[in-house]
């Protein structure tokens, strides 16, 4: 793709990635092919190559965001298998990144939209008031469906109110800053992101991912002053926040690698991690820059560190079929595919693959909440395509695709429960 950006521009060094990235696209639209919004819509702006054309013109023209702009790459889940599908290597991930950075610096977006987003920044990454709010959402879910009409802002309150859950765990007793010891000889020392949403929703992930690495004789740490990984403002375009919540990661996973060392920082939520591995990138010309490409380098997916150490299960096999969904932050974020299907036939199961596994679910970070009406067409799709393997449950890496499929009648479980079973831990309490 030809582009014109001014001498001037180009030593903004986020407009030179990006016109890097620009002058690899080909316009050959095979992104068009595997882009769910594209598939929903029909829109060509609702696309990839769409969505370049457009961030190309803004960028290139050095204006404010206009509606149009913001409207189609809002619709972008992110998912990212238009990097996944394309042939030239084109890195949409942090193109759209930069689009969101100039829309937030350069429109001002209506007042219940900002509301919003300034109130999913606030608490989502932040336990103790997300927990409040879920609280609070359960007794207003009830009455969700008397909320009237079809504006969006109706149906953005009926999607918060729908997916807060009838009930909500209890804190974890080993939750917090803290040291777990390797059970019998150590062979490794990790330390572990606990995340932020999902210490509230299924505190259970962590208490299997500690088990299990504690068993086969890893150290894990969760390190005083880590907290969220900066995704969840990172997509919506509020960098210098995004920024300061890595760099707090940096700092207290710094600590770690200096005292004791590590041999990997394991994450077990795949929207996390994709960010993680990109903090190399994002730090790049920062006084950080060092620590960050350090950690990264060391960022795996729990399913990547189990493979490596060698998992094996203890128990029989369950004789139970698990449909296993791709999230797309791992297959297309991480280009995680194999690891996560071959633990869990090693463990036993027998793993069957829905078809368009390929195909986002909707959840998408925040976009089920701030697209309720795409993510629901995407989520039905979805749900079609798994009920169809007539599985007994289904296991995914990422808790906001859980949180997004559960609901239908069948037990979702995170991958890390079911090898945690299968190697001497408790049953996952959702298989009743």
């Amino acid at each position: 793709m030809q582009t014109n950006f001014t001498e001037v521009q180009l030593r903004d060094p986020e407009i030179a990635v990006s016109n890097q990235i620009l002058r690899s696209c080909v316009h050959c639209g095979m992104c068009t092919a595997t882009c769910p919004t594209f598939l929903l819509l029909g829109d060509e702006l609702d696309s990839p190559r769409g969505r370049i054309y457009l961030i190309k013109d803004m960028l290139e023209q050095a204006r404010p965001a206009t509606e149009e702009v913001v409207r189609h790459v809002d619709r972008c889940l992110s998912c990212l298998s238009c990097m996944t599908t394309c042939p030239s290597g084109v890195n949409y991930m942090h193109l759209v990144d930069h689009a969101r950075v100039h829309i937030e610096k350069t429109y001002r977006r209506p007042w219940h939209e900002r509301l919003l987003r300034n109130t999913l920044a606030a608490v989502l990454p932040r336990p103790g008031l997300l927990r409040l709010a879920l609280a609070g959402a359960k007794l207003a879910r009830p009455f969700s469906r008397l909320i009237p009409g079809q504006s969006r802002l109706a149906n953005r309150a009926r999607a918060m109110l729908q997916l807060a859950p009838a009930s909500l765990p209890g804190p974890s007793p080993i939750g917090g800053a803290r040291v777990h010891a390797a059970q019998g000889t150590r062979r490794g020392r990790v330390a572990l992101l606990a995340g932020c949403a999902q210490q509230v929703l299924s505190p259970s992930i962590n208490e299997s991912t500690i088990r299990l690495l504690t068993r086969l004789g890893i150290e894990v740490v969760v390190a005083k002053g880590a907290g969220c990984c900066g995704a969840l403002v990172h997509h919506m375009g509020r960098h210098d926040p995004a920024l300061d919540a890595a760099r707090a990661n940096l700092t207290a996973w710094g600590r770690e690698l200096d005292n004791g060392g590590l041999d990997a920082v394991v994450i077990n939520t795949s929207g996390c991690g994709t960010v993680v591995k990109d903090y190399g990138f994002l730090f790049r010309d920062l006084p950080e820059r060092d620590r960050a490409a350090q950690v990264s380098a060391l960022a795996m997916d729990i399913t990547e560190y189990l493979s490596r150490i060698g998992y094996a299960p203890t128990r029989a096999a369950p004789e139970l079929t698990v449909a296993y969904h791709s999230a797309c932050s791992l297959q297309h974020g991480q280009q995680i595919r194999n690891e996560p299907k071959a633990l869990l036939s090693r463990a036993g199961f027998r793993v069957v693959e829905p078809g368009e596994g390929h195909i986002c679910c909707g959840s998408a970070g925040t976009y089920n909440l701030m697209q309720p009406e795409i993510a629901a067409q995407l989520r039905e799709r979805k749900l079609g395509n798994i009920l169809a393997t007539k599985p007994d449950l289904l296991a995914a890496g990422n808790i906001g695709c859980l949180t997004q499929l559960s609901g239908a009648g069948l037990p979702t479980v995170h991958t890390v429960e079911l090898l945690d079973w299968m190697a001497g831990g408790p049953k996952p309490e959702a298989l009743g």
